[in-house]
């Protein structure tokens, strides 16, 4: 069914509610995981036209990613991780494309009318644009 799963890492809450549901997934399937966050704070929307040096968010998130990639790989799961710079949809729809991922799984948040026309582009964009299944989970908060 699923061999190669990417999964979206926000660094935030949302990433437990995704992880919990694709770990389940992965193992029954015998799936890979690739976990893509993609940092895009001025530095890295710019980092290699303007030559920047690494942000310190860029390097939160990249020791984030590793951790998670430790855990999994840890709990007898395959996963990998990338840090991708730039736009998100851009990113993870242009990552899914080149890694040839057969699902693509991301929290959303549920946020209402305005929110969800300045922040459901991410979302949006990867639903229409991949030719894949995208599984969404509204993510759960934190207790």
């Amino acid at each position: 069914m699923y061999r190669n799963i990417l999964v979206a890492i926000e660094h935030s809450d949302a990433d437990d509610t995704i992880l919990r549901h694709v770990e389940q997934l992965a193992r029954q399937a015998g799936a890979s995981l690739l976990l893509v966050h993609v940092a895009d704070g001025f530095a890295a929307r710019h980092f290699e036209d303007l030559d920047l040096r690494e942000s310190e968010e860029m390097r939160e998130d990249r020791v984030y990613l590793e951790g998670l990639v430790a855990r999994l790989n840890g709990a007898g799961l395959t996963a990998r991780g990338k840090l991708a710079l730039g736009d998100p949809a851009t990113e993870l729809i242009n990552t899914a494309r080149s890694e040839a991922v057969d699902l693509v799984a991301m929290a959303t948040h549920g946020h209402r009318f305005l929110n969800d026309l300045i922040r459901g582009t991410t979302v949006d964009r990867v639903r229409h644009e991949l030719r894949i299944p995208v599984l969404l989970l509204r993510a759960e908060p934190k207790k």
